[in-house]
């Protein structure tokens, strides 16, 4: 199989410059990847190398990310400024052909993104590939299957519970391993459950970490002081916050989606980012006594984000979609860096079906 090659393009969609990376014909099956949180599309670079050049891909840089514009984010508005910018490039003659309805992979936040996508544009997306998502109901802050905010507020969520030290590292453009809070570390440690998996592409997936834009406007955004524990809760600006329950809730609109393309939810039981006991969670870290003041389970237990995600999928199957979840043993939160075979073979999977 010939090794598909990567360009990248500028390309004027929704208001701002979007730094595109494209590979295969333009008549391909089109594939369009949407990336995590501190990242950038280059960090889909392992997997293109990996695909037939069969695929038409396409994968934008997210604003304030790589090299796409340094654009605020209307935390208000949850994903959906991100879901706009990517919608815009759909009809873009020089990346899709007309009409297109590509398969849709979704990482981490992207998996937010896929799923508000979906749903303001459900007849442009042929299928879903949501690779360690974020929880319909948010990130944080949210105490069951049904999404019930643990606080009014939804205290513990947002800029607030970003950890200081690593911004101001990522902000520096950090590039060593003296700190946990290091973007070298963090990627190592949170990324993967075995650094090993990054291989000879850490550089350049490091690269990527180090492409987001810092600041109240873009990662990690705005915090309010609060009341309840840990006396911070989400403002209305910055990528934190836009990730918040109390701007970010799609379950619902989800489950009613038209048309119900198939889903393939993807994720690893080593995954420490997403996770019914995330060590992101301020809740479950509270549980293990490393931030002091948690007012226990009753009031605020960790937030079951594999099990939201499996009960919204099942409703989603109940409704008439159908639905395929792939748990890969010993795998952390990138799949497709960690398990690269199965990833592929569960994206080819969607492709044929949608070719």
């Amino acid at each position: 199989m010939p090794r598909m090659e990567t360009g990248q393009q500028l390309v004027s969609a929704n208001g701002i410059t979007q730094a595109v990376r494209v590979a295969g014909p333009p008549d391909g099956v089109p594939v369009l990847l949407i990336h995590g949180n501190c990242s950038s599309a280059a960090f889909w670079e392992p997997l293109v190398r990996r695909l037939p050049d069969t695929l038409r891909v396409v994968a934008p840089d997210l604003r304030g990310y790589g090299y796409t514009d340094t654009a605020p984010v209307d935390a208000t508005r949850g994903l959906t400024d991100f879901a706009d910018d990517v919608a815009a490039l759909l009809d873009e003659p020089s990346l899709f052909p007309p009409a297109a309805r590509p398969v849709v992979v979704g990482h981490s936040l992207g998996g937010g993104v896929a799923m508000r996508l979906l749903v303001d544009h459900p007849d442009r997306v042929a299928a879903l590939l949501l690779a360690a998502p974020v929880s319909p109901y948010g990130y944080g802050g949210t105490r069951d299957l049904t999404g019930t905010p643990t606080t009014p507020d939804f205290a513990g969520t947002g800029a607030g519970t970003a950890n200081q030290e690593f911004v101001k590292r990522l902000a520096a453009g950090d590039r060593g391993a003296d700190s946990q809070a290091s973007p070298r570390n963090v990627l190592r440690a949170a990324y993967v459950a075995d650094p090993a998996s990054l291989g000879e592409d850490e550089e350049l997936l490091l690269d990527t970490l180090l492409t987001t834009a810092t600041g109240d406007d873009n990662y990690p955004g705005t915090a309010v002081d609060s009341a309840n524990w840990p006396g911070t809760a989400p403002g209305r600006r910055g990528v934190l916050n836009a990730l918040s329950p109390a701007y970010f809730r799609v379950a619902d609109e989800l489950v009613a989606v038209a048309g119900k393309p198939p889903i393939t939810w993807i994720h690893g039981d080593a995954d420490v980012i997403v996770s019914d006991t995330s060590l992101f969670d301020l809740a479950h870290l509270g549980s293990l006594g490393v931030v002091p003041g948690w007012p226990g389970t009753q009031e605020c237990p960790a937030q079951p984000m594999v099990g939201q995600t499996r009960a919204v999928l099942e409703r989603y199957a109940a409704a008439g979609g159908a639905y395929r979840e792939v748990l890969l043993t010993g795998c952390g939160h990138s799949p497709h860096l960690e398990r690269p075979a199965e990833f592929v073979a569960e994206l080819l999977r969607l492709t044929e079906g949608a070719a």
